[in-house]
């Protein structure tokens, strides 16, 4: 699994399992919501490390716990 597809599998794991609308987990992530939105639909490549951990924040979660999966230790990384 591509990076991108990676990191939006997981927002999308974490915010279906908290039951929250994209709206809800922009609003507590403080983050536009089309920016949630441009990472999720892949639009926007290479989110900021920093974008990431107001995410995680949103979700209640670490950014450990975020990066926390075997997936991330296969991860294929798209060359430009």
């Amino acid at each position: 699994m591509r990076e991108q597809e990676l990191l939006s599998a997981r927002i999308e794991f974490y915010r279906k399992s908290q039951r929250l609308t994209y709206y809800k987990l922009a609003n507590r992530s403080a983050i536009p919501l089309t920016t949630l939105m441009h990472i999720v639909n892949g639009s926007t490549k290479n989110p900021g490390i920093f974008t990431i951990i107001k995410i995680c924040s949103g979700l209640n979660i670490t950014i450990g716990e975020f990066f926390n999966s075997k997936e991330f230790e296969n991860i294929e990384f798209e060359v430009e």
